[in-house]
């Protein structure tokens, strides 16, 4: 009988040391939208991820749970070999339809992936060194991007080398606020972000700007933001065009509580008579 004990206890810490590596996730939210047509104003979404973890590697798949079946939306492997970080995208997205022709999605004007009746194979290594050198890092990917990043008197600077262009960012805390500067390829943009008086407020230079603060319990942020007009981004061999982005603006009310069931109810109204209720749960 002693021995039947002392097995099964072996059997359970290997059963507890195999497990110790896997990491489960999710997120659950059930939403009603009174602006949305009468079939469609009660949505819902469930994710579960599974992370496992072996010394320096990490393979973390991720699924869709609504539906009549669980769908896999994403599996990617990371680890590391010396000064080399190695990724790797192992989902291959199943692009197919039953007939032709290739455009047989419909072009909706927001990029959508183009469907083929020959599907591809989608899956992915990358390859990337960092190697630290002085106070700054520099970084090399297998599609030939040069990375120089550090932190220097309390500045923090990104600068990537691309074909065509170049991207550099910095960041820092000056008189209690925290600026960040952005050139992509020539296009400037910016943001800043302080507390004054317990609101939290940010502004960018799409002037866009926000407001959060704490009120009897709940959370509220107030958000206006202004879209400037954008080029509409031409068809390319695997997705339709995207449709020029017209000049607006909106503002929005969001109001969020905690409730002590462990979920989040928020309420969110945006200029023109928009209400969504949301209630979501993370684990």
């Amino acid at each position: 009988m002693k021995k039947l004990i002392a097995l099964l206890a072996v059997s359970t810490l290997a059963s507890t040391s195999a497990i110790a590596g896997v990491a489960l996730s999710g997120s659950a939210s059930v939403s009603y939208d009174d602006s949305a047509a009468t079939a469609a104003r009660v949505s819902s979404a469930a994710t579960l991820t599974v992370t496992g973890t072996a010394g320096g590697t990490t393979v973390a798949a991720g699924f869709s749970l609504e539906g009549a079946s669980i769908v896999t939306d994403s599996v990617t492997m990371a680890t590391a070999i010396g000064p080399l970080t190695i990724s790797a995208d192992l989902h291959d997205e199943d692009s197919s339809v039953a007939a032709a022709p290739w455009t047989a999605a419909t072009d909706d004007g927001d990029g959508s992936k183009i469907l083929a009746t020959a599907d591809g194979n989608d899956t992915s290594i990358s390859v990337s060194l960092a190697a630290p050198i002085g106070d700054a890092t520099i970084g090399l990917d297998n599609s030939g991007d040069i990375t120089v990043s550090g932190t220097f008197s309390g500045v923090t600077i990104s600068h990537t080398i691309q074909d065509g262009a170049d991207t550099t960012t910095g960041s820092a805390s000056i008189a209690g606020m925290d600026v960040s500067l952005t050139n992509d390829g020539g296009d400037s943009s910016w943001s800043i972000g302080t507390t004054v008086s317990g609101v939290a407020l940010t502004l960018n230079s799409d002037q866009g700007v926000s407001a959060s603060f704490g009120l009897s319990g709940n959370t509220m942020t107030i958000t206006h933001t202004s879209t400037d007009a954008a080029a509409k981004v031409i068809a390319t061999a695997t997705h339709h065009s995207t449709d020029a982005v017209v000049a607006s603006t909106s503002t929005t009310v969001a109001i969020s509580r905690t409730l002590t069931s462990g979920a989040t109810l928020a309420a969110t109204y945006t200029n023109g008579g928009s209400l969504k209720l949301t209630a979501s749960v993370a684990f």
